[in-house]
């Protein structure tokens, strides 16, 4: 799907950019992902914005992580790993809050399901 004229390639590239930033504050907190951005990044860029999409897959140390996930839904084990502990230590610190218990209940749901996902993605 290619834009069909300069507003849909202009809002392409905003959405790029912003997860492009939303990536960049990613890669300083250790709280917010930084490669989950890089990939919608890469898929907006695709959309209105080659040349970004062509940084983003040459990138040093992103870029052999947003192929792999373009073609074939590839996940490192590592990351795997990353994001199960962070998912788990998220939920634990949920349950100690004072979060009404639909959410208490519900967001470690999501998390699991989440994380049965990730580890049903091949890993090269």
């Amino acid at each position: 799907m290619r834009p069909k004229g300069p507003v849909a390639r202009l809002l392409w590239r905003v959405l790029a950019l912003v997860f492009v930033a939303l990536g960049l504050i990613g890669a300083f907190l250790p709280v917010l992902p930084t490669v989950p951005f890089l990939l919608a990044a890469a898929w907006a860029a695709g959309h209105g914005w080659p040349a970004l999409e062509r940084w983003l897959l040459e990138h040093p140390r992103y870029g052999e992580y947003i192929r792999r996930w373009q073609e074939r839904g590839a996940v490192p084990r590592r990351a795997k790993w990353a994001a199960t502990v962070m998912m788990t230590f998220s939920a634990l610190v949920l349950l100690a809050t004072g979060a009404p218990v639909a959410v208490k209940i519900g967001a470690p749901l999501f998390m699991a399901a989440v994380a049965i996902w990730l580890w049903r993605r091949p890993e090269q």
